[in-house]
């Protein structure tokens, strides 16, 4: 789907047709559309790129001065897949005349941009119009990363009634989140302090400035993706410990019920086979005595077994 903004005086609004200065918002385009652009003079592989979801990020130029700009945002597919955060590419061209941004899907970022709610934003100034979309995903990230660490405190309280292993596997696909965060914000990383090292952003010094702040934001998102994944691995491990320990409590607890069982059954199946019986004249008494020797038995291993902690 394509889609064209332009900047106006009521702000960001919807045009029918492409004019110079405009945002392009392209999102799952069909075979169709990526010839429309490349009718605009923008190269096949600058649209396919951005599509590839297993896309690095990094920076490309064409002679002509078309340039694109690929970094990884974050993604929410749902509570319910295994991945529930995850990362996908998202390209930024600029061509002569347009400023082009394609995906793969619809995203949060994208659609906060195109509602209009936000201040300031004019698609003529291009690179400014970049930073703020770069600071968005840092912003994203650390907004995702703060969803992350609710649900994960959420299932540490659950963790502790239950122990089920359902809360673990929780644990575990937020975990692949955080794997596929640091990844990206690293490789968003190196990307911006390419642009840095460019003169794309020195001709006006507030937007080295709001680069600056775009670096530092994403530096900041790293840091916390990192205290994130480490505290999470160590509760994983930790509560992977706990199963393991209350498991083997009740192998021993289940153990040590059977050895105290099993002392009156080897007693009664010894005097069940042929031998000779004591006082075999008065049966009732020898059905008393070889019950008082199980209880003593089994009170002399209960007692030995509760000494040494093993109930």
């Amino acid at each position: 789907m394509i889609t064209a903004y332009k900047s106006t005086e009521h702000g960001l609004e919807k045009i029918s047709e492409i004019v110079n200065g405009c945002w392009i918002s392209v999102v799952d385009p069909t075979t169709e559309e990526i010839e429309d652009l490349q009718e605009l003079g923008i190269p096949l592989d600058f649209v396919t790129y951005p599509l590839d979801l297993d896309e690095r990020p990094r920076t490309e130029k064409e002679d002509d001065g078309t340039q694109l700009i690929l970094l990884r945002i974050p993604f929410f597919q749902g509570v319910t897949t295994d991945v529930p955060y995850i990362t996908i590419p998202l390209g930024i061209i600029f061509s002569n005349n347009y400023l082009i941004t394609i995906c793969r899907r619809a995203n949060d970022i994208i659609q906060e941009f195109s509602s209009g709610k936000m201040r300031g934003l004019s698609t003529a100034k291009r690179n400014r119009f970049l930073l703020r979309l770069l600071f968005s995903t840092a912003n994203k990230f650390l907004a995702y990363l703060h969803e992350i660490n609710r649900v994960v405190e959420t299932t540490e309280d659950r963790l502790q009634l239950s122990m089920r292993n359902k809360d673990v596997m929780e644990l575990l696909k937020y975990q692949k989140s955080l794997v596929y965060f640091t990844t990206a914000l690293r490789s968003n990383q190196l990307m911006l302090e390419r642009l840095q090292r460019s003169q794309m952003f020195k001709q006006y010094p507030d937007d080295e400035d709001l680069l600056d702040d775009v670096i530092i934001e994403n530096q900041q998102a790293i840091e916390m993706t990192n205290i994130s994944s480490n505290i999470l691995s160590a509760l994983m491990d930790a509560f992977a410990s706990i199963i393991s320990n209350n498991l083997n409590v009740v192998m021993k607890f289940l153990a040590s019920v059977t050895i105290v069982i099993s002392l009156p059954t080897i007693v009664t199946s010894f005097f069940g086979m042929n031998v000779a019986f004591p006082f075999l004249d008065n049966f009732t008494s020898a059905y008393v005595l070889i019950l008082v020797v199980c209880m003593i038995l089994s009170g002399v291993v209960v007692a030995i077994f509760a000494r040494r902690d093993w109930f």
